[in-house]
């Protein structure tokens, strides 16, 4: 398992990197605000789209949480991008007797109240404007060992270009209504409720 790191200076580069990258490749990025108990960590759930979709929750937390950012990623990933670890990066590898290990990590940062966990429970790329998200198994361990120490959010995100050559992301985010629910099914049912509502929003938009 590849673990988070701390380095001030190469998080500083990778911090500039991804506001430079979003700014020059986004045209506006918007979020809801929601209401932060400042006693509790959060667990970020979130749709997997594509490539920005972390660097995209990353550049906002600071607007949503307020955090300090975490994210598990896939380590293939995270050997590909050996700079995501200095971001709050932490790996796991599907499958295989170290996921054991990355669930218990990141269980173990949401003790925290000043960490933001984010995870793609999907765990691969999808369509933006799938019918179904379904989740794989993994995060209702996180759940139990957290045992109910954290604030959950989820989070529909969804991009367009509308008339800008590029493209304008909407991210609706909800706290969950039962947050101390750790049966897998029901958080999914919950968060595919909350994914209808925002993908009917968005297709509501006219410009």
């Amino acid at each position: 398992m590849i673990y988070p790191q701390q380095n001030r200076l190469k998080h500083w580069v990778l911090d500039t990197y991804v506001r430079w990258a979003i700014k020059r490749n986004f045209h506006q990025l918007n979020v809801d605000t929601v209401e932060i108990v400042p006693n509790k960590s959060v667990l970020l759930i979130a749709n997997h789209f594509s490539y920005w979709d972390g660097m995209i929750l990353y550049y906002l937390n600071q607007q949503i949480t307020g955090k300090k950012f975490h994210a598990m990623i896939l380590e293939e990933t995270a050997i590909k991008e050996p700079m995501l670890k200095y971001a709050g990066g932490f790996s796991v590898k599907k499958n295989s007797r170290d996921m054991v290990e990355s669930l218990r990590f990141a269980a173990e940062l949401l003790n925290d109240p000043q960490n933001v966990v984010l995870i793609f429970p999907q765990g691969k790329l999808y369509s933006n404007f799938i019918g179904e998200v379904t989740f794989e198994p993994g995060i209702s361990k996180i759940m139990q060992q957290a045992d109910g120490k954290f604030q959950l959010m989820l989070a529909a995100i969804f991009a367009e270009n509308f008339e800008h050559k590029k493209p304008v992301v909407n991210v609706y985010i909800n706290n969950d209504e039962q947050p101390n629910s750790t049966d897998a099914t029901a958080v999914q049912r919950r968060y595919q409720q909350h994914y209808d509502r925002a993908r009917a929003q968005q297709t509501k938009i006219v410009l």
